[in-house]
């Protein structure tokens, strides 16, 4: 994250272009049976999943994070990260920017002169991230840490720090390439993935064990995160956002607010995660098995907070230490924090952007057939098919390919029991201004339960490179009639959609309108077969029906409470019960960043008739079937409620993502994947 006050959008002279950073390739709508991403090889651009290795098993877990900024994982990936640290799994942090904007440490309240100093601003930056992590693993914040010069790929280096407690251990990687460039104050990270000319310089932190560095081309930034993947081998990889809103704003504004033209996020942040992508891409043709997550930035400010109380203020803690403070006596010759970001700044920032946590592709990880019998997720960027045995216990993935695909699939089974997955895939990754393309893609089952067939593209329903990255992972309903709805959200944020008739063919895209809603879409089939749709809008639940079986769906008028995060909707004979999280004050919940999340669950329904209420206070999405009721509680620990009590998950992995709730005979089974890479059961 970058800058609370906005100052490094003043200290340059301008912006990178829109096509420095989101490309101008033509519109996407590719056919291919098992095709793969254009970018990870270094100049490489011909399709390349068929030559992929055979999926690897996964190793032991660890997860690694690619960051733009020290502070990005406290401000957007918490309470994730912490969780999976105190589960013991070992945290590796790159920060490929050295944070030093115009090199003013100062709280924005304070008068006296402002020095610019780049080095001591980010060696600053550098110890409060020490000092954060310190405080998290239960140490004394001052807790002297290993430090170190790592030798990386093509005679790169970076400092290295290390420290560890109590069996949980924490690196922090720090690149350091230069927020701006030497050439006309160009912004630096943009500029790279943009121009493979551009050598983008290493700013040298004060107090650091690093005194040499090479400067970073386009090339050599692929090729050092690569090898950072390589020599790690993380189960779960997390990174930022690369494909963020369209969000027009004012200069004055878009300077107040850090964010890049045209875009709801800081430019660091769409370079950084693009340059992870590329790279994950790269680790992922070698057979690798890892978990990836992308995780919202600025996206937070502009829609209502989803984080109750007790968890945001566990969140915001961990920028207190990070932020630090001026008298601080912490030994840190450059300084002890970003003192723009300690006490309770991040709670009274009105952008609120510490007040959410939210995921780039949001969802379930695992798709699970009809019978219960298989699952179907992303690991290591493609699709694969696990089998449940007669213990609940999953076998080895059976690579499906696909790739590279987001991390949420989508899925449907057909009336003869086959089953058909969808996936978003990043059918093109360049910088270099060169294509960079998104596609929906599908894979169908030749018979029940046996092989399938070949990967197909179903296009996008956005016209060009730039509208056609702003769309969601998908959405698939089976309806009663033999048709399969497919749904997306698209660069409008309202909602796009193509259908299967029952003889296999497939309805042109079609923009089904409505207003603006956020990523996490929901559906059902109601008793009488009509098909809806759900989004959680500014104000209120965003709703998309049929007004009978196999009609056109089209935007229902209803004034529902407004939602922070997806909606889990439940057929009830012919009507609709929605369960979701709303917030403490829904009148000022966009706006105003003192406005949490409720830790209560909202029972709605659609006909306006009482709803039958469940006690499950925690935060996050929920899932429902039949009476069971699956989510988190505030600690971040599995709960399921049922007609009668709560009961808590106590063991296993740390869940990644919202699991699947499975219900048969009146029996629940919750199927999730772990930090481990792994699927896991839980049967209460």
């Amino acid at each position: 994250m970058y800058d609370v006050s906005g100052r490094a959008q003043r200290s340059g002279t301008g912006g990178p272009t829109r096509r420095a950073l989101l490309g101008t390739a033509a519109a996407v709508g590719l056919t291919a049976a098992v095709a793969g991403c254009s970018v990870p090889t270094t100049g490489h651009t011909a399709a390349r999943a068929a030559k992929d290795a055979p999926l690897a098993s996964p190793r032991t877990p660890l997860l690694l994070q690619i960051l733009a900024h020290p502070d990005d994982d406290l401000y957007f990936m918490n309470p994730d990260t912490q969780h999976t640290l105190d589960s013991g799994v070992p945290l590796v942090s790159v920060y490929v920017t050295g944070g030093e904007a115009n090199g003013d440490n100062r709280v924005v309240s304070d008068t006296s002169p402002p020095v610019y100093d780049k080095a001591a601003y980010s060696s600053a930056r550098h110890q409060g991230l020490r000092q954060a992590y310190a405080a998290i693993l239960g140490l004394d914040k001052y807790t002297p840490w290993e430090k170190s010069v790592a030798e990386l790929r093509g005679g790169h280096r970076a400092e290295v720090n290390r420290l560890q407690h109590r069996g949980r251990r924490v690196e922090l990687v720090f690149l350091n390439t230069a927020m701006h460039t030497p050439l006309g104050g160009r912004m630096g990270l943009p500029s790279l993935w943009e121009d493979h000319h551009l050598q983008l310089p290493v700013v040298i932190a004060e107090g650091s064990p690093l005194t040499r560095a090479k400067s970073y081309t386009y090339d050599d930034m692929v090729d050092v995160l690569a090898g950072l993947l390589d020599d790690h081998s993380p189960t779960l990889v997390q990174t930022l956002d690369p494909d963020p809103d369209i969000q027009h704003s004012s200069p004055a504004v878009r300077s107040h607010d850090s964010e890049q033209p045209g875009y709801a996020d800081h430019a660091d942040h769409t370079a950084a995660a693009s340059f992870a992508w590329a790279a994950m891409i790269r680790h992922a043709e070698q057979g690798n098995a890892f978990l990836a997550t992308a995780y919202r930035a600025y996206y937070n400010r502009h829609w209502p907070k989803n984080l109750p109380p007790k968890v945001l203020a566990e969140k915001a803690a961990h920028l207190v230490p990070y932020g630090g403070d001026k008298g601080w006596q912490c030994g840190n010759p450059g300084g002890c924090g970003d003192y723009n970001v300690g006490g309770n700044r991040p709670l009274t920032n009105w952008k609120g952007w510490v007040r959410s946590t939210h995921y780039r592709h949001p969802g379930t990880r695992l798709t699970v057939s009809g019978d219960g019998m298989h699952a179907y997720g992303v690991l290591g960027l493609r699709a694969v098919r696990w089998t449940r045995g007669s213990d609940d216990s999953w076998g080895d993935p059976e690579d499906l390919g696909g790739s590279p695909l987001a991390p949420v699939l989508g899925g449907a089974t057909l009336p003869d029991g086959r089953q058909l997955l969808f996936g978003l895939r990043f059918s093109s990754l360049q910088g270099r201004a060169g294509a960079n393309t998104r596609e929906i893609v599908t894979l169908e089952q030749a018979v029940p339960h046996g092989k399938f067939g070949v990967w197909k593209g179903l296009g996008n329903p956005e016209r060009g490179d730039d509208r056609g990255r702003r769309i969601g992972p998908p959405l698939a309903l089976a309806a009663p009639d033999g048709r399969v709805h497919l749904f997306v959200r698209n660069a409008d944020r309202g909602i796009s959609s193509r259908i299967r008739a029952a003889d296999g063919t497939w309805s042109p895209w079609r923009d089904l309108g409505g207003e603006s809603v956020q990523e996490g879409l929901s559906g059902v089939v109601d008793g009488r077969g009509r098909v809806h749709v759900f989004a959680a809008g500014a104000d209120t639940v965003h709703h998309w029906t049929q007004p009978a079986p196999g009609k056109p769906l089209a935007p229902a008028p209803a004034r529902l409470p407004l939602a922070v995060d997806a909606v889990a909707p439940v057929p009830l004979g012919d009507g609709v019960q929605l369960l979701y999280r709303t917030s403490t004050d829904p009148k000022k919940a966009r706006q105003d960043p003192g406005s949490p999340a409720s830790p209560h669950l909202t029972s709605v329904r659609l006909d306006g008739s009482p709803a039958t209420p469940v006690a499950l206070d925690g935060y996050g999405p929920v899932g429902a079937e039949d009476g069971f009721v699956l989510g988190t509680d505030e600690k971040g620990i599995l709960q399921l409620a049922d007609r009668q009590r709560v009961l808590k998950r106590t063991r296993g992995v740390v869940p990644v993502g919202l699991p699947t709730l499975y219900v048969r005979d009146g029996r629940a089974l919750a199927v999730g994947l772990g930090v481990d890479a792994r699927p896991w059961s839980w049967r209460p």
